[in-house]
């Protein structure tokens, strides 16, 4: 089983994650790298919101190839070149949108850096996922 919880000891969460994620059972474990805004034919998409949505197809594309899917989810791992609150509203916003209604919501966690591997990098997101077995 894959649970979602916040202690009640701890702040709520400041967006849509959550603070624990509680994978019971035997699982197989899927660990994404990093991915970029880049596409499949190795186009850098251009502006924070393009690269994020690309960011997100990359690791949609990765978890259907491993046979899951966001459900799977156990946590997001952001890290952005610019910071600010208008960049973290932009994340929260292309998240939340591509993980769509659904009640789940994995762990995450929201990093500024100052440079990524190339400078046309904005975004780079990864994630870890589980299956039950």
């Amino acid at each position: 089983m894959i649970r979602a919880f916040n202690p009640p000891d701890v702040a709520p969460p400041a967006s849509r994650y959550s603070h624990c994620v509680e994978v019971t059972g035997p699982a197989r474990w899927l660990y994404i790298s990093g991915q970029v805004g880049v596409t499949p034919d190795g186009v850098v998409r251009e502006g924070m919101p393009a690269q994020l949505d690309q960011c997100f197809a990359n690791i949609e594309a990765a978890l259907r190839a491993a046979a899951m899917t966001k459900e799977n989810l156990v946590k997001l791992t952001i890290y952005v070149t610019v910071g600010g609150a208008e960049s973290l509203n932009t994340y929260r916003t292309r998240r939340d949108h591509w993980l769509g209604p659904t009640g789940h919501v994995p762990a995450g966690t929201y990093v500024v850096i100052s440079e990524l591997a190339s400078p046309k990098f904005l975004v780079e997101v990864e994630a870890v996922a589980a299956l039950l077995r």
